[in-house]
């Protein structure tokens, strides 16, 4: 298919104006890109399946940012896929440096009590997490969780960084305010002044 072709059909600004035939017309037009993207990239067949899962779901989520003027669907989608499998060697990457600690725990490191007070603060700040905004909440567990920079949640959302850093560093302060008002609570012994 050539740019012309492609710019012609506009599958991916019919597909951004809900077009929800566009969604298969992408599978059909770019499967076989993606695909065979992903088995370039990855290290199984399993794996790649995943990764055009996502690829393709982050095509339909960014599609309202192509612009026929700056290149042509391929390329957009190719860009897409090659930022998202990246992310994902990397993902696996870190996670494969940190499998070795979570093997088992060592007696050594734990002390009588921690356990305690560990899933204590978790529960605290699970519970804090889920009175953040859904902009922060995602910023924060794809920080923490993924071990994503703020540019890479910034690529990967289609956010511009300016606005991670902002929903990052608000997030951070609500918790913060939330897991001191609780510490503050817990010392005074829930009296108020």
């Amino acid at each position: 298919m050539t740019a012309a072709t492609e710019e012609e059909n506009g599958i991916l600004l019919r597909l951004a104006d809900g077009d929800a035939g566009a969604a298969q017309e992408v599978i059909n037009a770019y499967g076989g890109l993606v695909w065979s993207l992903a088995l370039r990239f990855c290290r199984s067949r399993a794996d790649a399946e995943d990764a055009v899962q996502e690829i393709l779901t982050d095509v339909w989520k960014s599609a309202h940012r192509y612009r026929s003027a700056r290149a042509s669907e391929r390329v957009f989608i190719s860009m897409i896929a090659r930022r998202r499998l990246i992310d994902r060697l990397r993902r696996d990457k870190r996670r494969g440096e940190v499998e070795p600690m979570a093997a088992g725990p060592s007696s050594e490191l734990q002390h009588p009590g921690d356990s305690g007070e560990r899933g204590w603060d978790a529960q605290q700040a699970a519970q804090a997490m889920q009175s953040l905004s859904d902009d922060q909440r995602r910023v924060l567990e794809m920080s923490v969780a993924q071990g994503l920079t703020q540019r890479e949640i910034a690529e990967a959302t289609g956010t511009p960084l300016g606005t991670v850093k902002t929903h990052m560093r608000r997030g951070l302060i609500r918790l913060r305010e939330m897991m001191s008002d609780d510490e503050d609570v817990g010392k005074s012994g829930g009296a108020s002044s």
